[in-house]
Parts: structure tokens; C-alpha cells; sequence
């Protein structure tokens, strides 16, 4: 029988500015709106939208309105969209963790044509009992 995979897509977009540095020196600078596609599993039937999104928007925002080059992050790594992605898979997937869910999928483009894509979709899952242990130290922490 086929397993069936529920996901969610979440779209956000930023504006940032960079210059891809080459062997001969550093391109010009200009502007893009990113377009930044996660596809995640969540663990409960309820989603908290509202708590996923605001988290999210906070990592995104960390680059609205920017140029890349001057973040400590791309100071010495090239802001390529393939860096970029790569930046904002560890950032999302870390703040999803903290609310009951988990990436499987980024995609980011810095041009409508095309996106830069990392995909998880093979990733093992917690399982139900792990998820819900995890809650409990969390209920815990506030209690």
C-alpha cells in the first residue's frame, strides 16, 4: 500500500542586495526579491500557521533589505544563491524543530525563472512518542 506524505508549502519573500565575488574580484551589486518556497511535515493535525510564519519571517527578515556581502555570514562564503539557500535551510530548519515540525524542502530564487533546491523529503521522522516526549520537557522548561 502507498504511504501517503502530507506537507505543507510555506512562501516568503525579501528583498537583498548582493555582488558575487569571482576569481577577478567582486560583481556589480544589485537587488533581487528572493523567493524563498519551504515545504515541511508537521506533527500534530492543528498547526500553529501563525507561531511557523512569524518564526520564519523573523529568520527571512534577518536579510530584508540588506546586501549580503556585509553579513557576517557571506563575509567570507559567496552569497550565491546556492549559499544563500544553504544559509537559510540550517536557519529554518532549526526554528521548525522548536515548533513541531521539520523541513524537507527549501527552495530559493533570486530570479523567476529559477530556484536553488535542497531536499530532505528521505529524512526519518521522530517518532509520535519522541515528538510528544519532547513537548512535555518543553511544557516542562515553562512550567
Amino acid at each position: 500500500m502507498m504511504q501517503k506524505q502530507r506537507t505543507y508549502k510555506i512562501k516568503s519573500y525579501v528583498n537583498a542586495s548582493h555582488a558575487v565575488r569571482w576569481k577577478s574580484g567582486t560583481g556589480k551589486k544589485h537587488n533581487h526579491t528572493w523567493e524563498i518556497v519551504c515545504e515541511l511535515h508537521v506533527f500534530e493535525g492543528m498547526v500553529s500557521f501563525f507561531d511557523i510564519e512569524k518564526s520564519l519571517n523573523t529568520a527571512i527578515n534577518e536579510l530584508s533589505g540588506k546586501y549580503l556581502n556585509d553579513l557576517p555570514e557571506f563575509r567570507v562564503i559567496n552569497p550565491t544563491v546556492e549559499n544563500v539557500t544553504e544559509y537559510l535551510f540550517n536557519e529554518i530548519d532549526g526554528i521548525l524543530q522548536k515548533n513541531n515540525a521539520v523541513l524537507l524542502r527549501i527552495e530559493v530564487s533570486d530570479s523567476p525563472t529559477r530556484s536553488y533546491c535542497i531536499d530532505i523529503t528521505e529524512r526519518q521522522f521522530p517518532s509520535q512518542a519522541e515528538v510528544e516526549a519532547g513537548q512535555n520537557n518543553q511544557e516542562d522548561a515553562h512550567a
